[in-house]
């Protein structure tokens, strides 16, 4: 195959600019920008205004969000001390989402409390906002990256999570959490927990993962799978690592090793590593998001040898303004190199970050590109 180069895509100056106004906002607690955006620290998982009187961390672990419901959505919680969701905004775009949102929750309480499982029509939301439907259609999928219909079947899911976390049964946790049946439940939920709802209430209880640990060019390989599946690959240098992290993921589940049943997809993997299969085709057997999928599958349309920008896959799923959680959904990528999120890169030409190392990020996509380090 000929050698390709890697070219930077083109600078979304707009966007750097804003980001960099937002972090010096934070640097120096500015008030004039409370209610102009939330920052989330991924290290520890929680959201503030500016001007949260709290530590301030490293720039690679923040993500800024337009709204703390969008913060929410992508799994932060809000900070204690300075209470960002209370804080209104000036901005009239951004109080419209939160006052649909908002509703969006208090139908989600309301169908919970009559077990009916019915939530408002985009019509509904709109008279209930003011604006027309596709107004607030096209003003919420700008702002948040999802719709309203996927913004409250997010919450609800995350109703049905909490339920089961906090021992109810499954029956409870269900109409709790709004589902208007088992049935719906299991049509609604099966694709987003990545396992039947029993299963994840159970920590994969009843499930059966085999798993293998082999050399490879960017060091050890993990593969494990279901009877589905592959449902994990992780890089790592300690073994010990790698297998403890799955054994915590499915911590009920009975986890085996099992080096022959995995041979044939294991090669397949090491021969991409080694540069001498561009392509892989395994079936999946993984936990997502509807948001999560979507964007895991323009990683998969990536051409070996090719890369792409954060914004460029949020401009490819219709959501120009969703390129930090398109990077968010990358970074939760459970298959390493099946899912080719290694080909996605900064805009300005940077390799970004990369959950199994930046050296090994360097070394796939020169090794896709024909080159050597």
């Amino acid at each position: 195959m000929t050698a390709q180069t890697l070219t930077p895509p083109m600078v979304n100056t707009s966007a750097h600019q804003e980001e960099e106004a937002h972090w010096q906002a934070v640097l120096s607690r500015d008030p004039n920008f409370n209610g102009a955006f939330v920052y989330a620290v991924r290290s520890t998982g929680i959201y503030c205004r500016p001007t949260c009187p709290s530590r301030k961390p490293g720039r690679p672990q923040v993500v800024f969000f337009p709204v703390p419901e969008a913060a929410e959505q992508a799994g932060f919680r809000a900070c204690r001390r300075c209470l960002p969701q209370q804080r209104p905004s000036s901005d009239p775009h951004i109080e419209l989402v939160r006052r649909v949102c908002q509703c969006i929750q208090e139908n989600l309480d309301e169908s919970s409390d009559k077990n009916a499982g019915t939530l408002p029509t985009l019509a509904q939301l709109g008279d209930a906002a003011g604006v027309s439907p596709y107004h607030l259609q096209r003003v919420f999928k700008q702002v948040m990256g999802v719709t309203p219909r996927q913004y409250a079947d997010s919450c609800r899911l995350n109703q049905l999570k909490t339920g089961i976390k906090n021992d109810h049964s499954l029956t409870d946790a269900l109409y709790l959490a709004g589902y208007g049946s088992s049935s719906r439940l299991y049509e609604q939920a099966s694709g987003q927990l990545g396992m039947t709802p029993g299963g994840y209430q159970r920590s994969g209880k009843g499930m059966q993962i085999a798993y293998t640990v082999v050399d490879s060019p960017l060091g050890l390989l993990l593969v494990a799978a279901t009877q589905r599946g592959i449902c994990a690959v992780s890089l790592g240098d300690s073994e010990a690592y790698l297998t403890g992290t799955l054994r915590q993921e499915y911590s009920a589940a009975e986890v085996r090793r099992d080096d022959a049943i995995l041979g044939r997809w294991v090669d397949a993997i090491v021969e991409h590593l080694a540069g001498r299969l561009p392509r892989i085709d395994v079936p999946l057997d993984i936990r997502a998001t509807a948001f999560e999928r979507l964007v895991w599958e323009k990683l998969r349309r990536i051409p070996y040898g090719e890369t792409r920008s954060y914004g460029e896959i949020a401009q490819t799923i219709n959501q120009p303004k969703a390129a930090r959680a398109a990077a968010k959904a990358c970074s939760k990528n459970p298959v390493a190199v099946v899912i080719p999120c290694h080909r996605v890169i900064r805009q300005d030409g940077g390799l970004g970050g990369y959950r199994w190392g930046i050296t090994r990020k360097e070394a796939l996509l020169a090794q896709e590109q024909g080159l050597s380090l």
